[in-house]
């Protein structure tokens, strides 16, 4: 072959076959989408974080599970940012959140870990975004609130499971009682809470009547709480309660009655000095069957 035969060989465009493998990406350029999307998620500026999440979620599927792990750590940063100092955030933030709950399994001890961040931001992103991941994270969050006495971690893994649409988080009921009778106000108050967020997604036939009796029982001795908070979350959690068919009539009259002590509208006239409280008692009243000063 002549030197301009060799020539114009090497001019000619390389054609492939139809199916012909295609080159796969190799180790640095995999590397170098992750350091791009750190890059975006570390801009101050919303628009660039925000396309940065989007490229997450774009490559989610081609991603190992070393890539992941560090990506989640990226987002999982973004937990820390101060919406109300910053509220053009807000949709990073929910956009984070949003997109972490895609992870699965990677992102599971990663956000139990956060429950333990000591900046309360982060926490409830952490526990929201575990609360969105569904049924999957019953049983880790169970264990994470077994194996620990810190009343803050304990009150944020309740927190998470609250925000679990399953029926299958009775299985955490158990918890809530438990945490609802201990000394510690911050977890009383969070479990008076989440006894009133189960009885939204738990069918009332699915909870047995010891169970039902249980539950109504300590709400009953939250009402007694010094904690205003407390007495007022106890108060809405027994009209839900009630709203969702888990008090009997009997129940519900017993109930009204309650609130209507707090509205001061009985024949003592004495009502509950929290404006919370009897908020909440107005509130439950729709649903015992009874008209305000009426049992």
């Amino acid at each position: 072959m002549t030197r301009h035969e060799i020539h114009n060989e090497r001019k000619k465009p390389v054609r492939r076959k139809k199916g012909a493998h295609q080159t796969v990406p190799n180790k640095s350029e995999a590397v170098g989408s992750v350091k791009s999307i750190e890059s975006l998620l570390t801009s101050t500026n919303v628009k660039d974080v925000l396309r940065g999440l989007g490229l997450v979620k774009e490559s989610l599927g081609s991603s190992s599970e070393a890539d992941k792990r560090a990506v989640f750590e990226m987002i999982a940063s973004l937990f820390y940012i101060d919406v109300l100092e910053q509220p053009h955030f807000v949709p990073v933030l929910e956009k984070a959140v949003s997109i972490g709950t895609m992870f699965g399994d990677v992102a599971i001890p990663i956000l139990l870990e956060k429950l333990d961040a000591g900046d309360l931001k982060a926490q409830i992103a952490a526990a929201h975004a575990l609360g969105k991941m569904g049924t999957k994270v019953i049983q880790p969050l169970i264990t994470a609130f077994q194996s620990t006495t810190d009343t803050e971690r304990r009150s944020f893994v309740l927190y998470a499971l609250g925000k679990i649409k399953s029926r299958d988080v009775e299985r955490a009921v158990g918890l809530a009682l438990e945490a609802a009778k201990t000394d510690e106000s911050e977890l009383r108050d969070t479990a008076a809470r989440v006894l009133g967020k189960f009885a939204e997604v738990i069918p009332p036939r699915q909870l047995s009547g010891d169970v039902v009796r249980s539950i109504t029982s300590c709400l009953t001795a939250c009402f007694a709480d010094a904690n205003p908070g407390i007495r007022a979350k106890a108060v809405r959690s027994m009209g839900k309660m009630a709203k969702f068919g888990h008090l009997n009539t009997e129940e519900k009259l017993r109930f009204a009655k309650t609130c209507n002590l707090f509205l001061g509208t009985d024949d003592k006239f004495d009502w509950d000095r929290a404006f919370i409280v009897r908020k909440e008692a107005q509130e439950a009243l729709k649903y015992c069957g009874v008209a305000q000063g009426n049992e």
